[in-house]
C-alpha cells in the first residue's frame, strides 16, 4: 500500500464516498486497499463484487487494482468496465452484489473516486461502513484468503438499456432531442438507450475524455450548459438533456434553451409515478420547491422532507416505501431502480411525458412551475453559528413565521421561505430562498444575503 497516513485517508473518505486528486491523495494501491475492506466490511465472500469505472485515465487501472484486493481478500469479482453510476447500481441491483464505481462524478480531471454499494444498490456511507472500510485500511494490514477470488468481466449495458426502457417507455410523437455528454459517461450510456427510440438525435461531446476538453462536465452550474442551450435554439430541438461526468445526474433544456429547475422535473415526474401509484409518498429535500409537496398533497400522495443528500433520500425512500424522490441537485430516485438515482431514468420520463402530447415542453412544464427560485447563494462566512443565531433572531419574530431546524435554518411564511445551511467542509454559508412574485423573492435575498455579509 502507499504511504498513506491517517491524516490523508481522513481528506480523501468524505460522506458518501472517497475521493480526492490523482495520484497524491488516491492511487492503485489505495484502491487495492480499499478493495480488500470493502469485502470484510460486506461479507462480500460470500456473493463477490461487482466493479465499474468512468472514463478518467486513471479509472480502468484503479478497478482493476480494486478488484485484486477484492479478489485477495477471497471474493469473486465481476467487471462492468465502462460505466455511468446508475450503470453500476443497475447491476448491484440485478445481480444482487455489493458495488464500486470508480469516478469523480463531476469533479475536474485531476480527480477520482469510488463510490461504493452494499448489495441491491443500497448506499455505503460513513455511518453504514465507510468508516469501517478507512480504519481497516488504515490499520495496513490487507486480508488474505485461503482462496483467491476469481475476476471475469461481464457487460451488462444492453440489460441496463432494457431494464430502463421498460421502467418508462416512450410512445408518442418523434421529439428532436439535443444530448449533451459532457465528454463523460452518458457518451457511452446514451446510444445504448436512447438509439433504441424513435428520436431525432443531436449528440454533442459523445467522446469519452476524462480531461473534459469542452466544459466541465458539472450541469448544476448554468454555464456548463451553455452550449447545450444554443444547440438548442440552433437545431429547433424540442428538448436538450446534459449529464454529468458519471452520468447520474440530469439537466434539462426546454426548446427555447432556458434551463429547467430540477424542482419543476420533481413535480413532473412525481404526477406521473403517482398516477401509475395512486396515493403513495415521494420525497423531497427541503430546499426543493414548496410546489412539489403542494402538488402530491392534491394527487392523494404523501410528501416526506429530507435533509439534504442521497443517504437521506434513500435511506427515507426505504422506511417509507416511497415510490420517487427529488433533490434540487439534479438527483432523482425511483423504487423500482432499487431507490438508486439514475439521470438517465429521469431523461426518459421527461421524454414519454413530452412525447405523449402535442404541447411544447416550456408549456408542459409551466403547471409544475408555480413559484420563483434564488438557487443555491453561497458566501464565505467565519463564524457560521453566530450568523444563523442572529437571522433566527431577526426572522423567527415575524408575525406568520415557521422555523425548523432539519438541515440548518428554514423559516417558512406564507408567502416565501429561505434555508441557510453551513458547508460541511468549507466555511460557506449556503442561502436558498423561494417565493411567490420576483419582487418579494428579491427583497427576501437582498435582506437575508445583507445579515450574512455584513462582516465579511
Amino acid at each position: 500500500m502507499s504511504s498513506t497516513s491517517a491524516t490523508s485517508l481522513n481528506a480523501v473518505f468524505k460522506a458518501y464516498d472517497v475521493r480526492g486528486t490523482v495520484p497524491d491523495q488516491i492511487d492503485e494501491d489505495l484502491a487495492r486497499a480499499v478493495g480488500s475492506a470493502f469485502v470484510q466490511v460486506t461479507d462480500a465472500t460470500a456473493t463477490g463484487v461487482v466493479v465499474g469505472h468512468d472514463m478518467r485515465p486513471s479509472s480502468p487501472g484503479m478497478a482493476r487494482a480494486f478488484a485484486e484486493g477484492a479478489a485477495a481478500a477471497g471474493a469473486d469479482v465481476t467487471l462492468i468496465g465502462l460505466a455511468s453510476t446508475d450503470q453500476l447500481y443497475f447491476a448491484s441491483g440485478s445481480l444482487g452484489l455489493p458495488g464500486a464505481m470508480f469516478t469523480a462524478s463531476h469533479n475536474p480531471a485531476q480527480y477520482n473516486g469510488i463510490k461504493m454499494c452494499r448489495a441491491l444498490a443500497v448506499p455505503l456511507g460513513m455511518d453504514t461502513g465507510l468508516a469501517a472500510v478507512r480504519d481497516l485500511v488504515a490499520a495496513g494490514e490487507q486480508a488474505t484468503a485461503e482462496r483467491t477470488g476469481e475476476i471475469v468481466e461481464r457487460d451488462v449495458l444492453e440489460d441496463y438499456a432494457e431494464h430502463l426502457l421498460g421502467l418508462a417507455p416512450v410512445t408518442g410523437r418523434r421529439l428532436k432531442v439535443a444530448v449533451d455528454a459532457g465528454n463523460g459517461m452518458a457518451g457511452h450510456t446514451a446510444p445504448a438507450v436512447l438509439e433504441r427510440l424513435d428520436l431525432d438525435l443531436v449528440p454533442m461531446y459523445y467522446e469519452l475524455d476524462g480531461t473534459f476538453p469542452n466544459h466541465e462536465a458539472n450541469p448544476i452550474e448554468a454555464a456548463n450548459l451553455a452550449d447545450l442551450q444554443a444547440k438548442v435554439r440552433e437545431t429547433g430541438a424540442d428538448i436538450g438533456l446534459a449529464f454529468d461526468g458519471d452520468a447520474d445526474r440530469c439537466f434539462i433544456v426546454d426548446e427555447r434553451g432556458e434551463i429547467v429547475s430540477p424542482s419543476v422535473l420533481t413535480a413532473l415526474i412525481a404526477s406521473r409515478e403517482l398516477a401509475r401509484v395512486p396515493g403513495a409518498a415521494v420525497i423531497h429535500n427541503l430546499i426543493t420547491s414548496r410546489y412539489v409537496p403542494e402538488l402530491v398533497t392534491r394527487l392523494g400522495g404523501t410528501p416526506v422532507r429530507t435533509r439534504v443528500g442521497h443517504s437521506f433520500i434513500k435511506a427515507t425512500m426505504a422506511e417509507t416505501d416511497a415510490v420517487f424522490g427529488g433533490e434540487h441537485s439534479g438527483h432523482f430516485y425511483f423504487r423500482d431502480f432499487w431507490r438508486a438515482d439514475s439521470g438517465m431514468l429521469a431523461a426518459l420520463h421527461v421524454l414519454a411525458a413530452l412525447a405523449e402530447q402535442d404541447r411544447p415542453l416550456s408549456e408542459l412544464l409551466a403547471e409544475f412551475s408555480r413559484y420563483v427560485a434564488t438557487g443555491e447563494i453561497n458566501s464565505t462566512v467565519a463564524d457560521q453559528a453566530a450568523v444563523v443565531a442572529e437571522i433566527e433572531r431577526t426572522y423567527g419574530a415575524l408575525d406568520g413565521v415557521t422555523v425548523d431546524h432539519l438541515d440548518g435554518l428554514t423559516v417558512t411564511h406564507p408567502d416565501w421561505w429561505f434555508n441557510v445551511r453551513a458547508s460541511n467542509t468549507e466555511p460557506l454559508l449556503r442561502l436558498n430562498a423561494e417565493a411567490a412574485d420576483p419582487a418579494t423573492l428579491e427583497r427576501l435575498r437582498d435582506d437575508v444575503l445583507a445579515t450574512i455579509r455584513r462582516d465579511s
